[in-house]
């Protein structure tokens, strides 16, 4: 018995003596799924080996209403440190006194973020940008479209999958189209982007893909749609060829998560130290190379196999989207979506 109870007791050391003792953990809030997946790998996984001596948990949700949600819920007492969500969102958590201004106090690297990364009034900085881009089912559409156009062909009549406004691929594409009709200040109106999208109504298959609208293109119920690049990149890997991605010559638009420093955090040190790994350009080359996510670091350094399936090789092609001011005309924007697009579709 005492040579059991020595053994164990040595187990028991070596376990001790292998497991790192954290001094702090980061909880951090973000997008569940694939992002998940991906960041931990390229981010939050390196992080913690280059800083042992903090735990990063990674608290998924589906998305940042949610995340919002549970941060007004826990105001009077933070459970989470930092969070990654969309920059309208964001704003909305600014004006609530939820977030603590991330600047150069923060990370010296908040310097070398491109000037789209700083939305006025938010608190955050940009830790990715994405933009919207054309997908196209390979067997059905023989050569690779380049023009937005393609959405409007009528051989492709019922065969388009387009995620309709609340959503914001639907509010990016009313942008992009906007400027391709002539329009001029989409704070403004989106008047010239309206009349063209109801043009567009009668080849639309479906204003509600599911489960996304990238299964739908890649297993050919429909032919061409839009949807976000850094998901359609991870999809079209997994497609087995069959969907393609195109970021078409009119140019895009950006949608911008932010990282964001929750006031009053139980573990701001830690969190500071986090955020500012985020935004190096190592890091952020690191998840650009995973995900396909544009960096917001302009020092970052992408391999050209990257650059080609991002937009971060074409940043003159981004249109300038001022999503705080867009915030204030979604509603407006999606009434005349309600009553002069949906209702022209077969």
């Amino acid at each position: 018995m005492m040579k059991i109870k020595t053994l164990l007791g040595v187990s028991a050391l070596a376990l001790a003596a292998s497991t790192p003792a954290f001094a702090e953990t980061v909880t951090l809030a973000a997008y569940s799924g694939i992002f998940q997946d991906h960041y931990v790998k390229a981010v939050v996984e390196p992080f913690m080996k280059a800083h042992p001596d903090i735990k990063v948990e990674f608290y998924g949700m589906p998305n940042s209403a949610q995340m919002l949600g549970t941060l007004r819920a826990q105001k009077a007492a933070p459970q989470i440190d930092v969070v990654i969500m969309d920059v309208s969102v964001s704003k909305a958590g600014t004006d609530e006194g939820l977030f603590d201004k991330v600047d150069e106090s923060v990370s010296k690297n908040v310097a070398d973020l491109y000037p789209a990364a700083r939305a006025e009034g938010v608190n955050g900085v940009a830790v990715t940008f994405d933009n919207l881009v054309l997908l196209y089912n390979k067997d059905q559409v023989k050569a690779a479209p380049t023009s937005w156009n393609a959405l409007w062909d009528k051989q492709y009549a019922g065969k388009v999958a387009i995620p309709a406004v609340p959503d914001i691929q639907g509010t990016t594409l009313t942008i992009i189209t906007n400027k391709m009709a002539g329009g001029d200040d989409y704070k403004k109106s989106v008047e010239a982007g309206i009349k063209r999208l109801g043009e567009l109504a009668p080849n639309v298959q479906t204003w509600d893909p599911k489960p996304d609208v990238y299964a739908p293109i890649a297993n050919g119920q429909a032919s061409l749609g839009i949807g976000w690049n850094a998901r359609a990149q991870v999809y079209a890997n997994s497609s087995g060829g069959k969907l393609g991605v195109v970021l078409p010559q009119e140019g895009s638009g950006f949608q911008i998560n932010t990282i964001n420093l929750v006031k009053n955090a139980p573990s701001s040190k830690a969190a500071k130290t986090f955020i500012d790994y985020a935004l190096k350009p190592e890091t952020q080359a690191a998840f650009t190379e995973e995900m396909f996510y544009a960096p917001t670091n302009a020092k970052a350094k992408i391999s050209e196999a990257a650059l080609n399936r991002t937009a971060a090789g074409a940043m003159d092609k981004m249109i300038a989207i001022d999503w705080i001011a867009v915030a204030g005309v979604r509603d407006a924007i999606t009434e005349q979506w309600r009553r002069r697009i949906i209702p022209l579709s077969r």
